[in-house]
């Protein structure tokens, strides 16, 4: 493949190592971890960590996106994202993601001439571990987010998501030991954080971890940070399912308002209400005031 310049962009790819949103992305952030995963997505055989080129975006952050992983290798270009939320909107920012790597890659080369560029091909992977039950594999399309649907259109993006939950994608997380390993972390923190504080159900997961040789090295060298990490990604779960159900309850609440509604139109009183549809009389009747306002 012909060669597109980007010593311009420099500065703009580095492994990103000042900050890491995530213990995932701090874990496949070590060049040889990230190629040992490579290889297991790809079914490749690289040995040499040195072939693999980090370049997650450092400086880009749209809308407070951030893109986890990007490296090229073989003349591929991949885009690996962790998330523990269910998102489709993740085509939308890999379009985001991916334009800004070929505008780093291609800066100085000249887009008006007669020969054409070469570019990698890229591929974007979406390592699920939220609490949300999913399939171990699913594809999220760009063309799914469109207004209007077509056939045929003539953008699109296609990314995989792979579940990585404990017991999901067996044959993956057999190819990849750290993969797995980070599982079983994430598995371990979840199920103690329901009996005990947040705190110190992941100083109980990463000790439990480290004695059983599960991330062993990564614990032992990163405890506090990958602690604090830990925290903070929990946290912020809880508050999106919070949100979320919120979000649902009061969706519900409308649609629940809009019934009585109608049942009022119809003649029944309060007590039919609430006796048909389960409720306590006292909430149906607030719902029935919120219902005339």
């Amino acid at each position: 493949m012909g060669q597109t310049k980007n010593n311009g962009a420099a500065e703009n790819f580095s492994a990103n190592r000042n900050y890491k949103s995530t213990v995932f992305a701090m874990l496949f952030g070590d060049r040889e971890r990230l190629l040992r995963l490579y290889n297991a997505i790809s079914g490749k055989n690289y040995q040499d960590p040195e072939a693999l080129e980090i370049n997650t975006l450092e400086n880009a952050i749209y809308m407070g996106m951030k893109n986890d992983l990007s490296f090229l290798i073989d003349d591929k270009l991949s885009l690996y994202e962790h998330q523990s939320t269910v998102n489709p909107n993740m085509p939308l920012r890999f379009l985001f993601y991916i334009s800004d790597l070929y505008s780093c890659m291609t800066t100085e080369e000249n887009f008006y001439g007669r020969k054409a560029l070469s570019i990698p091909i890229p591929c974007f992977v979406i390592f699920y571990n939220g609490a949300e039950p999913q399939p171990d594999r699913k594809i999220l399309r760009l063309s799914d987010l469109y207004t209007v649907r077509m056939k045929e259109t003539q953008l699109e993006l296609t990314a995989v998501l792979l579940n990585i939950n404990r017991n999901h994608n067996r044959e993956l997380m057999e190819a990849c030991r750290d993969l797995k390993d980070y599982a079983e972390y994430v598995d371990r923190v979840r199920k103690y954080a329901r009996e005990l504080p947040l705190s110190e159900a992941v100083e109980r997961a990463i000790t439990e971890c480290i004695r059983k040789g599960i991330l062993k090295e990564f614990l032992e060298k990163n405890r506090a940070e990958v602690k604090k990490m830990s925290i903070y990604e929990y946290d912020q779960e809880k508050h999106i399912r919070m949100e979320r159900q919120d979000a649902w309850e009061e969706g519900a609440e409308q649609q629940l308002i809009k019934i009585i509604k109608n049942m009022t139109k119809k003649g029944r009183n309060v007590s039919q209400i609430a006796e048909e549809l389960g409720e306590d009389e006292t909430r149906i009747r607030e719902l029935a005031k919120k219902s005339t306002e």
